[in-house]
């Protein structure tokens, strides 16, 4: 068991969607209900901040450059340098209840983004798959929270945890096709401290998730056990992600999850960046290839 290590006291509000962009070497995450876009650089431990039209569910780098961000109403690819905004795609208009939360870009270049219902947690909501062509698809229906979106190093299998269900489950995923099939059920969180947030994958096919209110990220090996824990000094972890120059740090977002000042006052780095090197190593991410 290790412990993480506040790296950025940054005191977001929901720090979520962390991911390593290898084109200039900077950890990137959003502060969602904020509407704010971090980055951190580790060698110059410098840190920016772009304020943003409206929530940023997830973002992920762009091939042409910038950025492809889910809003939570809708996808768009933002030019940073110029502060342009593309929308590409409304998500789910019919469904008043709905917004965007979770995703990554598969091996193939595509973004795959799922929602929640927010207010009751009904399962009414979807995850959705956006080609380099901007085609989208449906790739899981009757969601209630969409997290923990990760694929395999060889991109032949999707994980996805639906939150209040309390599990996460392997697809099959055809990234061409835009098909995932249900395979098998990773692992249940039954015996957990927590339920299953945001993920990312290790090079060798572990599925490393923020435990919501377990204040842990926990390794899954590709067997369904977990073998590594971390622990995390703020209850709520949301989303992991490796990242630095040999890609053997793991980096944390957390939040306070609307925690009563008391909480506030006495966790040391609630809703900031943290960091460990727990001894694996990731994989970088790809580029969305639209």
């Amino acid at each position: 068991m290790k412990v993480a290590e506040l790296l950025l006291d940054c005191n977001n509000d929901h720090g979520e969607g962390v991911f390593w962009d290898h084109r200039d070497g900077k950890v990137r995450w959003t502060d969602m209900f904020a509407s704010k876009i971090w980055s951190y650089d580790p060698k110059t431990q410098l840190h920016q901040v772009q304020d943003m039209p409206s929530p940023v569910c997830c973002f992920a780098p762009r091939a042409q450059g910038g950025f492809v961000v889910a809003f939570n109403d809708r996808i768009s690819l933002f030019d940073l340098q110029h502060g342009e905004l593309e929308c590409l795609h409304w998500f789910e208009p019919s469904n008043p209840h709905s917004r965007l939360n979770d995703g990554k870009v598969d091996r193939e270049g595509n973004f795959v983004v799922g929602g929640m219902n927010e207010g009751t947690f009904e399962a009414d909501s979807s995850v959705i798959h956006l080609s380099k062509n901007h085609k989208v698809t449906t790739l899981i229906e009757n969601v209630a929270c969409a997290n923990g979106i990760c694929f395999h190093p060889d991109d032949n299998r999707m994980y996805f945890a639906d939150t209040p269900n309390g599990e996460i489950i392997e697809y099959q995923y055809d990234a061409k096709k835009a098909i995932a099939t249900t395979t098998r059920t990773l692992m249940r969180f039954d015996a957990e401290p927590g339920l299953p947030d945001g993920s990312c994958v290790d090079s060798d096919g572990g599925v490393w998730n923020a435990e919501w209110d377990g204040g842990r990220v926990v390794r899954i090996s590709p067997e369904g056990v977990i073998d590594r824990v971390i622990e995390i000094p703020v209850d709520k972890p949301t989303c992991c992600a490796f990242g630095g120059e040999h890609l053997d740090t793991l980096y944390i977002t957390t939040s306070k999850g609307g925690a009563p000042q008391d909480a506030v006052a006495s966790e040391h780095g609630i809703g900031g960046l943290f960091s460990v090197k727990p001894g694996f190593q990731g994989v970088i991410d790809q580029l969305y290839g639209g």
